[in-house]
């Protein structure tokens, strides 16, 4: 059974950090490319990084550049997204995505940034 399973998400105040874990099961994690997305109210889900299957390669939102770092560890199956300086638009659902040949979906984790 295939799992991606959010976590690390909360409440944090503007200019603080949070690190978000996507932790992987059922399927060949270290083939995969890895993606974070995020989704504020009303608004489309939007990509903000994603690395490839090696870990050699990462891109990044603008909005994100400079701020957010995306990581993997193919031993642990784990992807991360660590998140400093965080500001109110930042707020919103994130979801980790796993793609290859198959398209995979974990069930998100709400971060909220506010005073």
């Amino acid at each position: 059974q295939v799992q991606l399973v959010e976590s690390g998400g909360g409440l944090v105040q503007p200019g603080g950090s949070l690190r978000l874990s996507c932790a992987a099961s059922g399927f060949t994690f270290s083939r995969y490319m890895l993606n974070w997305y995020r989704q504020a109210p009303g608004k489309e889900r939007e990509l903000v990084a994603t690395i490839d299957s090696a870990g050699d390669t990462t891109n990044y939102a603008e909005s994100v550049k400079g701020r957010f770092t995306i990581s993997r560890d193919n031993a642990k199956k784990t992807v991360y997204l660590q998140m400093n300086s965080l500001k109110p638009e930042d707020t919103a659902v994130y979801y980790c995505n796993a793609r290859w040949y198959s398209n995979y979906w974990g069930q998100g984790t709400q971060v909220t940034v506010s005073s």
